[in-house]
């Protein structure tokens, strides 16, 4: 059997959802996609998917397998890339996430340079405010703000952002300007619904501490929670990045920056160190320039 096309129709299997989705983008029948998931089972001696009448979905060797065939794939791209000595520029196709609002910022823009110089490389970008698992879904690339807890994936560390507490210069002239975290005790504070905590954390002489805060307003989403706070309503504690325009032209001002707590980091993480296509190492580049820059 030939193990790598039989290793691809599994990816994209899994890729796609269903049998159909593979077969439309491998450009070929059902019939044999159904056969070569068969034969690859036969040969592995175990089920990769389970399957009813209406739904696929990866069994624990599955989720296993996917992995292992993702990197011997993209070994076997990056060595015919290698060998070619015609081959010099990236071609493909990348699948990137990125939190929502900063990759609106920064990824998008970065994306579009990235195909104007590259024209065989197309790109989908998926914005997404929760933590992607790469490997299940499917990426290659992400952008994630904070430390890297899974160990199997590969983080360089390209930037910082910090927690900052703003208010429009209206609300601090009515109500003054806070010089300690506790002083928010008190105050009218812009929330995010469903947070997790009933307070903001600083640090005072060295130590976390944790402030409760209240507050008429609470948002599921930054932009409107951003709005509110430039409309005069109270404090917000927002991530640099996100109120960066808005104190750049005088809208928001920060305050309490001596008790902030210690900038996150802003990380490139892929699945794998080594063995990476020529379009994802160029991607990886052009954004480490342009977070860094």
């Amino acid at each position: 059997m030939d193990l790598l096309k039989h290793m691809r129709i599994f990816v994209a299997i899994a890729e796609g959802g269903s049998l159909t989705a593979a077969a439309d983008s491998l450009d070929t029948s059902l019939p044999s996609v159904v056969r070569a998931l068969a034969a690859l089972e036969a040969h592995l001696g175990v089920r990769l998917f389970n399957r009813s009448t209406r739904r696929i979905a990866l069994t624990e060797e599955g989720r296993r397998y996917l992995i292992d065939a993702r990197q011997v794939l993209a070994a076997v791209q990056d060595a015919e890339a290698g060998v070619r000595a015609d081959v010099s520029e990236p071609s493909g196709h990348l699948r990137i996430t990125a939190p929502v609002l900063f990759g609106q910022m920064y990824v998008a823009p970065t994306v579009n340079r990235f195909v104007a110089r590259h024209a065989a490389v197309s790109i989908d970008l998926v914005l997404l405010d929760r933590v992607v698992n790469i490997v299940e879904e499917g990426f290659d690339v992400a952008i994630r703000i904070g430390a890297l807890s899974d160990s199997s994936l590969v983080a360089q560390t390209v930037d910082s952002v910090r927690q900052v507490v703003v208010a429009s210069p209206e609300y601090l002239a009515r109500h003054g300007v806070p010089a300690h975290p506790r002083a928010l005790r008190n105050a009218e504070c812009v929330r995010f619904v469903g947070s997790s905590v009933p307070h903001w954390t600083f640090i005072d002489a060295g130590r976390r501490i944790n402030v409760a805060v209240q507050g008429r307003l609470s948002f599921n989403h930054v932009a409107p929670a951003l709005a509110a706070c430039r409309d005069g309503v109270g404090f917000g504690s927002f991530l640099s990045y996100q109120v960066a325009p808005d104190v750049e032209h005088g809208a928001l001002r920060i305050v309490l920056a001596e008790h902030e707590l210690p900038p996150r980091p802003v990380s490139v993480i892929y699945p794998h160190a080594r063995l990476l296509p020529a379009r994802t190492r160029a991607f990886i580049a052009m954004m480490r320039e342009a977070l860094a820059g």
